[in-house]
């Protein structure tokens, strides 16, 4: 179970990170209520899965599935570059967030 909320936690922050171009600096009200609380709940989320999981594991794969995440949301729905290299960077974190799931704790 802890798995699932890390992955959980993992995806809201690729929501909150999205939700922060909508509010503006924090100047638009309810994008900003939504995002701070997409943030907390991912929070919430990593902080229950860091029960077991050994907290370094736990972040990496948290701050991983973010960062690939968002950068995907970005590329797909922002028209952001499609570089190669860029998505060799990609398919790196998410290697590395895959090989971190398995390796032994």
């Amino acid at each position: 179970m802890d798995w699932t909320y890390l992955i959980v936690a993992g995806l809201l922050e690729i929501i909150w990170a999205v939700g922060l171009k909508y509010t503006e600096g924090f100047s638009r009200l309810w994008p900003s209520v939504v995002t701070i609380g997409v943030m907390v709940a991912s929070l919430a989320l990593l902080a229950l899965a860091l029960k077991t999981i050994p907290v370094g594991t736990g972040y990496a794969v948290w701050t991983g599935i973010g960062a690939a995440g968002t950068a995907i949301v970005g590329i797909v729905f922002f028209g952001e570059s499609r570089d190669a290299l860029r998505i060799v960077c990609l398919v790196l974190i998410v290697a590395g967030v895959v090989g971190l799931k398995f390796a032994p704790h």
